[in-house]
């Protein structure tokens, strides 16, 4: 037990410094860009007129204060992961007064119900189809299903994506491409604006399915192949076990580890949305709302998708390693 805490301990600081490091290059990088927030600001509010210099001045030292890009690099840095702490990016120069945080709780369901469950449909699609493919080698049917992954796998996201457009949004009309649901539906747990949900959601979600599914066929099908060639599997097969139970109990079920290790990465990543996917499907998520914060120069906004992002990811990390040598004994905790 004493030595899983100093495992638990070890990557639990391995944790904080991949957070630290993260959110630090985050913050460069923000900071460096030839975009000044303050100053497009600025300049958007005296567009429309004459504006006493004066009053222009106050105006950039009171925003410079209000998001923490008052003071030396330090300083702001220092105020930066203040703010980190609490959970308070400010408000957002894009839809200013509204805080960041707001904006973010209200994109961060749309993406997290979107990718999650099309990740896991893709996972589990990929998997069982990889590892049917990589243990009945000489299956036909497998073969060519194998053909046609791996002809989709190669398919840029956005291709797939538009050819969904065509198909379902012109072609046979029967799906929305626009949006996450009805705009004249109030948000509610009603049959109605679910039922409008997963609709507008189809699509998107069938893009990240398609797209995704393909990694984990590959990876799967290569971790049976390798799995099969092993000792105690020749030895179950000659000793007469019959070919379901050696799949299931002996080759499917070790070749799973590193797959569900993938996914709870893969569900990490969730938190930093589909920029692609939601772009094309204009579906108000997280990713949606980082191209828009980038193009605004919304600086507390990119940060705030970013750093949530980040410790998302971290955070699933970590949590593999300390649930993984409680799932696979052959782990060793030195």
């Amino acid at each position: 037990m004493n030595g899983y805490l100093t495992y638990v301990a070890k990557r639990f600081g391995q944790f904080l410094f991949v957070v630290f490091t993260g959110v630090t290059l985050a913050f460069l990088i923000a900071h460096f860009s030839p975009v000044d927030p303050i100053e497009q600001t600025v300049s958007l509010l005296t567009n429309f007129g004459s504006t006493d210099p004066r009053t222009v001045e106050i105006l950039r030292q009171s925003l410079r204060e209000l998001y923490g890009t008052d003071g030396s690099l330090l300083d702001q840095y220092l105020t930066f992961w203040g703010r980190v702490i609490r959970g308070d990016f400010g408000p957002s120069l894009s839809a200013f007064p509204t805080p960041v945080m707001t904006i973010i709780s209200r994109a961060l369901p749309w993406t997290v119900g979107l990718l999650t469950l099309a990740t896991i449909i893709s996972w589990i699609i990929g998997n069982t189809l990889g590892a049917i493919a990589g243990y009945f080698r000489n299956n036909r049917t497998m073969k060519v299903v194998g053909v046609l992954v791996m002809a989709m796998q190669p398919i840029p996201t956005y291709i797939t994506g538009l050819t969904l457009v065509i198909v379902f949004g012109f072609l046979w009309p029967i799906l929305p491409i626009s949006g996450g649901a009805q705009l004249n539906l109030d948000p509610a747990m009603t049959w109605t604006y679910i039922q409008s949900v997963i609709t507008h959601g189809t699509l998107p979600a069938l893009t990240l399915v398609l797209v995704g599914m393909g990694g984990w066929f590959i990876a799967m099908r290569s971790l049976v192949s390798n799995i099969v060639t092993d000792d105690y599997v020749v030895y179950a097969e000659l000793g007469g076990v019959p070919s379901r139970t050696i799949f299931s109990q002996y080759v499917a079920r070790n070749a799973m580890l590193p797959q569900v290790t993938g996914l709870a990465l893969s569900l990490g990543n969730v938190f930093g949305g589909a920029v692609i996917v939601e772009f094309i499907f204009n579906y108000p998520g997280i990713g949606k709302l980082m191209v828009a914060g980038i193009y605004a120069g919304d600086y507390s906004l990119v940060l705030g998708v970013t750093t949530i992002s980040i410790i998302a990811v971290a955070a699933a990390v970590f949590l593999i390693d300390i649930l993984y040598p409680l799932i696979d004994p052959r782990v060793k905790l030195g």
